[in-house]
């Protein structure tokens, strides 16, 4: 009797726990079901991946996508277009928006307006504050919620602890892993008087990295003290990967495609405000040190830290400018680029965009391309070449800082829970993103 499914995704090369081979993907109800020669199966719909490569579904666990009261720089729906059209398959959304997201009430908001609305599947942050610190633990359960956001140092919006006492409330109170940007406040504060107005060479100044190690060296001392689990974000110094890799039992590490690709001793000159963000970009010894920390073992997650902000904001002379960058749509070219050229091997991506995110934040039914798994797939041409540009763009910000950059591999098509999202640069269908569900949340409902 022939078997029946939903999508059969047909004549690619998968690569997944199991290696890299020519096999196909049957999908029934959202799911994978097998994983294997189907070529006497029929199925609803047909995927014809002859020639390109089958991965496991790429998950983009930091995104600001601004909504609601930023939407003139992003919104949800842009944002995830953008996400899609990038060949990511989840994102995970920071809470610095206004009103900053850190109650029910605001979650829910989020949950609302994403609904219908976003082409890919997704979790929101909430903000951790001083007022909310007792009170985190009833939060970081509810559903879509894919943990506590902590700035440790100021950046765009007004959330943030900087003192000890305010890191070890939260920590306290926290039973997920904790998710930190890491720089310290105090020293910034301390350094702001470094900047050179309309000269972005001063940013790594003005945020130099001792106050990147000196905020992680404090945070992993808490975290010890209240036997909390830590994860954090943006890491852009070579000594906190070297730090870091002492203290794996507690802490876990986020590092960015523009960390490990745009050199500071040549982008401010070249980019201007388009190479700001907070952790600022660095140099050749910092980019290296990251690199080891790939190599290693030691980082855990890619994430893209998409931050847009316009043409306008941007054009502001330093220290006006606003710090971030957009990247959810470039993360997988930038990415399989450096596959290509033997920086990391293809194993080493899947575990960096995928396992790790289920590792690190405990995804339930994501993160792996194996049977029971929501079918989630990134599918992408290893081969192709092709230029980034600021007209490729979906973000509403229509700019990247990878403006020109040579790709090679780029994402061919997006399978988010079965559903075709994209396909060959053109979003398909209509959006139906779902909220994330989490291992240490699902008694707490689907969402």
């Amino acid at each position: 009797m022939t078997q029946t499914y939903d999508l059969i995704v047909r004549g690619g090369e998968v690569a997944n726990h199991a290696g890299r081979g020519m096999a196909d993907v049957g999908v029934r109800d959202g799911r994978i079901v097998f994983i294997g020669d189907l070529s006497r199966a029929s199925a609803g719909e047909t995927v014809d991946a002859s020639g390109l490569t089958v991965l496991p579904g790429v998950i983009d666990t930091q995104v600001h996508f601004r909504e609601p009261g930023l939407e003139w720089k992003e919104d949800l729906e842009t944002g995830s277009r953008a996400a899609a059209l990038g060949g990511v398959v989840a994102v995970f959304e920071m809470p610095n928006t206004n009103p900053n997201t850190t109650d029910p009430d605001t979650l829910a908001d989020k949950l609302a307006r994403a609904r219908d609305r976003m082409w890919t599947d997704h979790a929101f942050y909430v903000g951790g504050t001083h007022a909310n610190a007792d009170h985190l633990n009833e939060l970081e359960r509810l559903p879509g919620c894919c943990g506590v956001k902590v700035f440790m140092g100021a950046s765009t919006g007004d959330l943030l602890i900087a003192d000890d006492d305010g890191v070890r409330q939260v920590l306290s109170n926290v039973r997920r892993r904790a998710t930190f940007h890491s720089e310290d406040e105090y020293r910034l504060a301390e350094r702001r008087e470094l900047a050179r107005t309309g000269d972005w060479t001063s940013h790594p100044e003005v945020r130099d990295a001792q106050s990147a190690i000196q905020s992680t060296e404090r945070l992993v001392r808490l975290a010890r003290e209240t036997g909390a689990r830590i994860h954090v974000l943006h890491v852009s110094t070579a000594q906190e990967i070297e730090f870091l890799a002492r203290h794996r039992d507690v802490a876990t590490v986020e590092v960015t495609p523009q960390h490990l690709t745009i050199d500071g001793d040549e982008a401010y000159a070249r980019l201007k405000a388009f190479a700001q963000m907070n952790p600022p970009i660095r140099n050749r010894p910092h980019i290296d040190g990251l690199w080891r920390g790939v190599r290693q073992g030691v980082v855990d997650v890619l994430g893209s830290d998409h931050a847009p902000h316009t043409l306008e904001e941007k054009a502001r002379p330093y220290p006006a400018s606003p710090s971030g960058m957009p990247g959810v749509q470039t993360l997988v070219p930038v990415m399989l680029t450096h596959v290509a050229e033997g920086r990391m091997t293809l194993e080493r991506f899947i575990d960096l965009t995928s396992a790790g995110a289920q590792r690190v934040f405990g995804t339930a039914g994501k993160g792996r391309m194996a049977e029971g798994y929501d079918a989630d797939l990134t599918i992408v041409d290893l081969k192709a070449r092709r230029t980034i540009t600021h007209d490729q763009q979906a973000s509403r910000c229509g700019w990247t800082p990878f403006d020109g950059f040579e790709a090679r591999g780029w994402p061919m098509a997006t399978i988010v829970r079965g559903r075709q999202v994209m396909r060959d640069g053109q979003l398909l269908g209509t959006a139906h993103g779902r909220p994330v569900r989490f291992m240490e949340t699902l008694s707490a409902g689907r969402g």
